[in-house]
Formats: C-alpha cells, sequence, structure tokens
C-alpha cells in the first residue's frame, strides 16, 4: 500500500504551491528586469516571433536549410545582447526563468513518470509530521535507545533485564530494516516507562524512511475518533478504513481506554481484520497476560499472542531512571 492517499494529496499540493510560486517570483523578477531594461523585453518578443518563424518554414515543407540558418544566427545575436544587458545591470538570463526547487521535475514530483527523488522525500517528511503530531518520533530512534538504563544484574525472577532487552531491541532493529508490509505483529508488555513506545516508534522511523505508511496512535483516543464516527449519521468511517489498510499500525497504551463493549469489540474487531490481511500490527500494553484476559476475553487475548511475536519488558522506569542520573549530576 505504501503511503495513504492523504499523504499524496498533502505532497501533491505541496508541490503545486511550490509551482506556484516559482512561477509568481519569476513574474516579478521579469516585471523588474523589463521596468529597467525595456530592450529586454522586446528582445523576448523578437526571440519568440523568430521561434514561430522557424516553426512555419519547417512545417511548409520547401527548402527551409538557408533561412533556418539565418533565424538561428539572427536569435543567436539577439540572446548575445540580452545577456549584455542583463549583466550589465546584475542580472542573468536565469533571473527571467522560474526557480523550482528541484530542478530536475520543475517540482511536478515526477520525471518520465518516475517518481523524482523530491518527491520521495516530500512524502516521508509528511509521513513524519503525520505520525510526529501524536507521538514523540524524533526523539524515539534507535540511536536514542540507551541500554544502559536497564540492569545488569537478574531482577526477583532471575532474568538480566539489560540482557533481555538487548534482545528485544536487536530484533527490532532487524524488524525494521527488513519489513516488507507482511511481517509478524510484535505485543509488546510491561510496566510503564520500559521503552516499549520507544522503540515501537523506531521501528515507524526506519519503516517510514523505506517507504511504508505508517499509522501511530493511542486506544484511548483512537477509539473515541471511531466511536464518533460509528454514531455520526452518514459518516465515512475514515478512521477505522485507515486503521485496517495501513501497512503498519501501532497502537499504543492498550488498556487504558474505557472498558465499554463497543470498544473492546472494536478493538477485537480492528486486530482481527488486519491478521486475516496479514497486516502487521505493533501493540504495547502495561497490563499483563492475566489482566488482558480479565479485561477483554480468553478469545482475545488467544488471539493477540497466537499471531503475535510476544515480547516482555522488564527493569526500571527509565523516565525515573534518567531524573536520577541528571539529580546526581549536579
Amino acid at each position: 500500500m505504501g503511503y495513504s492517499k492523504e499523504t499524496f494529496e498533502k505532497a501533491n499540493e505541496k508541490l503545486s504551491l511550490r509551482r506556484q510560486k516559482a512561477f509568481y517570483d519569476a513574474e516579478k523578477r521579469r516585471e523588474e528586469i523589463y521596468k529597467k531594461i525595456p530592450r529586454v523585453y522586446e528582445i523576448e518578443k523578437q526571440l519568440a516571433h523568430t521561434g514561430l518563424t522557424a516553426a512555419k518554414a519547417v512545417l511548409s515543407g520547401s527548402d527551409t536549410k538557408t533561412e533556418l540558418i539565418k533565424l538561428k544566427d539572427e536569435n543567436l545575436k539577439l540572446q548575445g545582447e540580452m545577456q549584455i544587458l542583463l549583466v550589465e545591470q546584475g542580472y542573468t538570463t536565469a533571473d527571467l526563468d522560474e526557480r523550482y526547487i528541484c530542478p530536475l521535475c520543475r517540482d511536478h514530483g515526477y520525471i518520465d513518470g518516475i517518481m523524482c527523488g523530491c518527491m520521495k522525500k516530500l512524502l516521508r517528511d509528511i509521513a513524519f509530521n503525520e505520525v510526529n503530531a501524536l507521538s514523540p518520533l524524533s526523539l524515539s530512534s534507535f540511536d536514542t535507545f540507551d541500554l544502559s538504563y536497564y540492569p545488569n544484574e537478574p531482577n526477583h525472577e532471575g532474568y538480566i533485564p539489560r540482557v533481555r532487552m538487548t534482545k528485544i531491541f536487536d530484533f527490532c532493529k532487524k524488524y525494521a530494516e527488513n519489513f516488507n508490509g507482511k511481517n509478524h505483529s510484535i505485543l509488546m508488555l510491561g510496566g510503564t516507562g520500559l521503552g516499549k513506545t520507544h522503540l515501537s516508534l523506531a521501528i515507524a522511523g526506519r519503516v517510514i524512511e523505506r517507504g511504508f505508511g505508517v499509522i501511530y496512535c493511542s486506544t484511548p483516543r483512537v477509539l473515541s475518533a471511531i466511536e464518533r464516527e460509528h454514531f455520526t449519521k452518514g459518516s465515512e468511517r475514515a478512521t477505522l478504513t485507515r486503521l485496517e489498510q495501513c501497512d503498519l499500525l501501532i497502537i499504543d497504551d492498550l488498556g487504558t481506554e474505557f472498558g465499554t463493549q463497543f470498544n473492546n469489540v472494536t478493538v477485537y474487531n480492528l486486530l482481527n481484520n488486519r491478521i486475516l490481511c496479514q497486516k502487521p500490527t505493533i501493540v504495547n500494553t502495561n497490563l499483563s497476560t492475566g489482566e488482558l484476559k480479565s479485561r477483554y476475553t480468553e478469545r482475545f487475548v488467544s488471539r493477540l499472542i497466537g499471531e503475535e511475536i510476544f515480547f516482555e519488558f522488564i527493569g526500571k522506569d527509565i523516565r525515573l531512571e534518567k531524573k536520577r542520573r541528571n539529580s546526581n549530576s549536579f
């Protein structure tokens, strides 16, 4: 699927605005130049006339070689005169043309039907901004994930947090690099501040860079939007459609929403539909498997765990550990 229809529409709108700006800026420069150097305007009209004359000569089918050579010489003389006049006033011939941000595609986004690099960058930037509007995406990369915050000593269950989290980190990094839209889903469990959101957004950032469409959503907020659309007469229910169709869906804070029948059914149906369509989802929750069963149903948890890669985050709250380290540095 790649980027969403809305992302392409925003990119095309930005390109259209760029072209308009290039046109109007060039018009202003030309008016300024014509005012200072009226002869330049006259030369441009003459050049246009000789071009039209050459075209007519070619279409006439007669022997036009001599006439075309004459027109070419006349054009070169006019262009030389114009260049001298412009340079004398501190201009160049380029000042008469549009200045596009991307001179390769002239801000159209495509070159002979092939997507230009500027369009790819624009799509990535818009997709990043869409995700970043709802999350700290810019702060959540693999490079900023610090494993030193996880204890290197066994916990009460005998597990070493740093060892486990290193394995989870390595898996997530490979997952992002090898993402193809048909990957396994991931279920991240664990207490607050253990890095679930950070790692899922690090995956999102890399997946977006590679050209896939990603949606990040907080469970309470997105369920409110779905419920509002569901009970609004004539609504297109666009939110649910986008969540079901995107290449990668990240559902954060599962279990913090109101436990209504509508919410429970909606979450189950959303995840089940994506599983049936083989579309990967990353689900983050502070609840344990037992709490998930109590909150939802045995069937829901069985479906969730049975179809997803299961990670349990352990360690201490990183946010508290950061505050402690910062206070000790003074």
